[in-house]
């Protein structure tokens, strides 16, 4: 009987464990694997979008033969983007009861 009594302790605790692990460790998990690539995959795209801006940059001097001219193409085109960022922004929510 005591036998039968210490492996049904023994799976009980290891049951509990075993639950306990797949409500707290599995999510905290897989969330920090989430943030970690998130902001690898953030970092590779501003540098991607930086290497454009550079390689565009060269490309409108090339054209224009000017510096003056690689400055205004490429500042016009960032003012446009800018400018529709935002206008496409939502307003913030005030939540706090006044």
């Amino acid at each position: 009987m005591r036998e039968d009594w210490a492996s049904q302790a023994t799976d009980t605790i290891e049951q509990v464990v075993g639950v306990v692990r797949d409500r707290t460790v599995v999510p905290a998990r897989a969330a920090s694997k989430a943030v970690v690539y998130g902001l690898l995959a953030g970092f590779f795209v501003v540098v991607a979008v930086i290497l454009l801006i550079i390689a565009f940059f060269r490309g409108a001097f090339l054209i224009t033969g000017r510096v003056w001219g690689a400055y205004l193409w490429t500042g016009g085109i960032l003012i446009i983007a800018g400018t529709l960022c935002w206008t496409r922004r939502t307003a913030k929510v005030d939540d706090t009861p006044s």
